[in-house]
């Protein structure tokens, strides 16, 4: 989107520094929970979790390093099921070859999980009905800022895999339609 600024907030990921991570929280509009895929969910990511939950900030999991050898997708999205939220939807596809690249799905399977949360969607779907997308994709952002659903999308920040997806999701799903057409400056200290 054009005519958006999006400030990125670091946060130390050692234990030691826990406390200066939680001032941080409070002046975000949104999180990017990075998840190895090699190493999966670690306790400092339980943590922030939790407490990016408690404080109501929308979060999308960036599964990183998928270009090094030995991964194995499933078992790090079982991970985030069992140490975070069930309530994971999987934004892409990702080819493991050679050159590893990641595809966006657009298949309606792989709207289940937002169907399922709407009672009308779901009925809609039972009976045989088309679900429109933008119906689909409208429910998605509605959950996600409501924090009840987080998407999961992958990549290789080391060598750019991934990351234009990233950059684009971050501006359509983190900020609700209200934050994006204000022109009035706000924030919490």
């Amino acid at each position: 989107r054009e005519n958006v600024k999006v400030n990125i907030v670091d946060t130390p990921g050692h234990m030691d520094f826990l406390a200066d991570v939680y001032r941080s929280l409070s002046v975000l509009d949104g999180a990017i929970l990075l998840i190895s895929a090699k190493d999966g969910v670690q306790s400092q990511t339980r943590i922030l979790f939790h407490a990016l939950r408690k404080m109501n900030i929308p979060i999308i999991f960036f599964i990183n390093k998928i270009d090094q050898n030995g991964i194995n997708l499933p078992d790090v999205y079982q991970d985030i099921k069992d140490k975070l939220s069930d309530d994971i939807i999987i934004k892409q596809t990702v080819n493991l070859n050679l050159k590893p690249y990641v595809i966006d799905y657009t298949e309606p399977e792989q709207w289940e999980t937002v169907i399922v949360g709407n009672d009308y969607l779901l009925e809609k779907y039972t009976i045989g009905k088309t679900l429109n997308i933008a119906e689909l994709e409208k429910e998605e952002n509605e959950r996600i800022q409501s924090c009840s659903l987080y998407p999961v999308y992958h990549g290789s920040a080391k060598n750019n895999i991934g990351i234009k997806q990233l950059i684009e999701v971050i501006t359509s799903k983190l900020f609700s339609p209200t934050q994006l057409n204000s022109d009035k400056l706000c924030g919490n200290v």
